[in-house]
């Protein structure tokens, strides 16, 4: 009985992993556009010593949309640090299926997982559930919407022993 409920719970969890990481239907990149703080994320490297992290995203009349990163190295009062890049949209993807290339040839897959109806916040992952990020228009976010976020995300099968959150300034 024992072994049979474990290979269920073990059978569940793969299951739950290896579902296709569902994106949100649709997304106004006009109204995704601006300026976005990180209040959560997985620890990358290429993040590393990063604090008051945060996107600003630019539509172009291109086929791409501008990206702009920037932290600060090592402490919230360190040095900035920035990075310029491209976003593309994949087609049929309702605009929640985006590549983002900061170093040419490479593109990174940019998934638009959930999203507020008032686009105060998203979530940002990648299919293979590695690479994650809780944004918010504001530098902190209502702690019970950051929970709802989290359960949601426990849901889609993500590991959220890695989840941290990231220290932002405070206006």
């Amino acid at each position: 009985m024992k072994y049979r409920l474990l290979l269920l719970l073990i059978t569940a969890s793969f299951m739950m992993k290896s579902q296709t990481l569902q994106t949100v239907p649709n997304v106004d990149l006009k109204k995704y556009c601006g300026k976005w703080y990180e209040i959560a994320s997985f620890p990358q490297s290429f993040q590393k010593g990063c604090h008051c992290t945060t996107a600003e995203y630019t539509l172009t009349d291109k086929d791409y949309v501008i990206v702009e990163n920037r932290c600060n190295k090592d402490s919230i009062t360190g040095k900035e640090s920035y990075i310029k890049g491209k976003a593309f949209v994949e087609e049929n993807s309702g605009n929640s299926k985006l590549k983002v290339q900061f170093f040419w040839p490479f593109r990174a897959k940019y998934w638009i997982i959930d999203l507020a109806s008032d686009y105060s916040y998203a979530v940002v992952g990648h299919p293979n559930r590695k690479y994650l990020w809780i944004l918010s228009r504001e530098p902190k976010m209502n702690e019970e919407i950051y929970t709802q976020i989290i359960s949601r995300l426990k849901e889609k099968g993500f590991d959220l022993n890695k989840i941290q959150k990231t220290e932002q300034l405070l206006k």
